[in-house]
């Protein structure tokens, strides 16, 4: 995140039209924004972003859910990813390779990528940084308006990067709560995220910012309805009830069959 704010803070200035030249600016930032005037009803830049952000997310459901499945199945190796730390307690170069080792052999075992969670976020940012290019540089898009928004320029009120912000907090939240466990770069990343996006919406083009609030307000309605983490601690919940009773019910049958044999 700290490389975007440099790279789209640092990217040239210089108009993009159909005259322009160079895969990023003719092909991709152009074609972007063609697809965003397109969508722009009755001219409206700022509906024409919201319209393209919504279809982005679209496209990109299969790939959250690959994430989500990913992200569960990684979850479910945790108990064994502890007895291999507990294994493997050393932090000698050899302990270390051979807790590697036994740990790559554990996720090939059960086809999980636990790098798999990055690539939504790697196919997102150079969407962003195109969406942001588009917004910043063709001329239509930059003299955009939407509400009180000049949507080439930065949003002088902070409200919607404020909105921007909150939408990214619940959304990392969110994603957080449906794992069973937690670390302190996890609670760290919850809060950094937002402020790095207020950051960017207070000082970057407030297209950008409606894209944000729009995209994240997306995923916050995609979790609840397809990994709702609320309706998951409610069923482990269960589990662990129905497991007690279970074990409780054997413990009953063993103290019975005891006494039948006395």
């Amino acid at each position: 995140m700290l490389a975007l704010v440099l790279v789209l803070t640092a990217c040239g200035t210089t108009k993009i039209d159909a005259s322009s030249t160079g895969v990023w600016d003719r092909y991709i930032v152009y074609n972007f924004a063609k697809v965003i005037k397109a969508l722009s009803l009755g001219g409206n830049t700022g509906i024409g972003i919201i319209l393209f952000t919504i279809l982005v997310r679209i496209i990109l459901l299969p790939l959250m859910k690959f994430q989500t499945n990913s992200m569960k199945a990684t979850q479910k190796l945790q108990p064994k990813i502890k007895e291999l730390q507990e294994k493997y307690p050393g932090k000698d170069a050899e302990s270390k390779r051979k807790m590697q080792e036994e740990q790559q052999r554990l996720y090939a075992e059960h086809g999980v990528n636990p790098m798999a969670g990055c690539l939504p976020l790697l196919v997102q940012m150079p969407i962003m940084m195109a969406v942001w290019q588009a917004i910043s540089r063709v001329p239509e898009l930059t003299q955009g308006k939407f509400i009180w928004l000049e949507l080439g320029t930065p949003d002088k009120t902070f409200i919607l990067p404020i909105i921007a912000a909150i939408f990214t907090f619940a959304s990392s939240k969110l994603a957080s709560m449906s794992q069973t466990e937690s670390n302190a770069s996890i609670t760290m990343m919850n809060y950094l995220m937002p402020l790095m996006i207020l950051f960017m919406g207070i000082n970057l083009a407030s297209g950008l910012s409606l894209y944000w609030v729009v995209s994240n307000g997306f995923q916050v309605i995609q979790t609840l309805m397809i990994n709702n983490p609320f309706t998951q601690r409610r069923e482990a919940e269960e589990e662990a009830r129905l497991a007690k009773e279970k074990e409780r019910a054997l413990e009953k049958a063993k103290k019975s069959k005891k006494k039948r044999k006395k």
